[in-house]
């Protein structure tokens, strides 16, 4: 784990790779990230061998390189006689006795950051739910990465502690605007745990932006999501139409939230809700 609870590259994708075998039905499955030029595959479950193991595959070469370079999935239903990719990575591949393979990039803001890959050691049909599945494990980590990298570069921007025990303004401005963009990330996730280890993150940077400020106002409060989600917003001075933009929603849908957030805040103003919101640590 590395700053505010985020966990490391290494800890999403063990994650996303007991996932891919667990979601799909299939035995074995495994994937890494791309460093120093090759795709090292770091994470495997259900394998019956030590063949996958140290495994580094080459952008372009192999199933995994072509599906990393392409940016779309590629499957061999029989991977040992298929003539459309390269087989420099049959020893490991054959070594653990796979028949079908499919191959799944990360595409992180468009920008292909690793493979996934789930098979079976027989030969089988691969079906449009399958592949499905497997697209999503592999987007959803992709979220989890964007978000990761985002929280990260914000926080770098931060002053340490030593230097300034409390945030100045322009820090405290940028962890807000990090706030705001997880809340607008969280609310296209699908995934529940996803969705838990961000709200897990946003009560951190919520509670990081109170450093050497007034103890926190307990408030009897509980705003919804989406109160959440327009205060926040409004929080970083943004009409109502900028947020109903932001957010995908009808201004008069923002509206009504925003009455909603101020009217359990006991707040005449969206000024006031926000102060008092912060007041109580529901905003940062």
């Amino acid at each position: 784990m590395s700053e505010v609870g985020l966990a490391s590259e290494d800890d999403l994708l063990a994650r996303a790779v007991g996932g891919l075998a667990t979601r799909t039905g299939l035995p074995v499955a495994f994937g890494g990230f791309e460093r120093d030029g090759a795709i090292d595959v770091t994470s495997v479950v259900g394998n019956r061998t030590s063949s996958l193991a140290g495994l580094a595959v080459q952008p372009t070469r192999g199933l995994g390189g072509r599906a990393f370079v392409e940016r779309r999935p590629r499957l061999a239903l029989d991977y040992r006689s298929s003539r459309n990719i390269t087989h420099d990575y049959d020893r490991a591949v054959l070594g653990e006795g796979i028949s079908t393979l499919f191959a799944v990039p990360v595409l992180v803001s468009g920008r292909p950051r690793g493979v996934l890959y789930c098979g079976s050691w027989a030969r089988s049909p691969f079906g449009e739910t399958t592949a499905r599945t497997a697209l999503q494990v592999a987007s959803d980590l992709a979220t989890e990465l964007r978000v990761r990298d985002e929280v990260g570069r914000r926080l770098r921007l931060l002053p340490a502690p030593a230097e300034a025990p409390a945030l100045d303004v322009a820090a405290r401005e940028e962890l807000r605007e990090a706030y705001a963009e997880l809340r607008r990330i969280g609310a296209e996730v699908g995934d529940p745990g996803i969705r838990r280890r961000l709200a897990d993150i946003e009560s951190r940077l919520a509670t990081l932006s109170q450093g050497g400020a007034a103890e926190i106002e307990k408030l009897d409060v509980r705003l919804s999501p989406r109160e959440t989600d327009v205060l926040a917003c409004a929080a970083l001075g943004q009409t109502n139409a900028e947020i109903a933009a932001t957010l995908t929603l009808r201004e008069g849908t923002v509206k009504s939230y925003l009455q909603s957030a101020m009217a359990k805040l006991d707040a005449s103003t969206r000024h006031a809700a926000v102060a008092k919101a912060r007041r109580a640590g529901l905003l940062p």
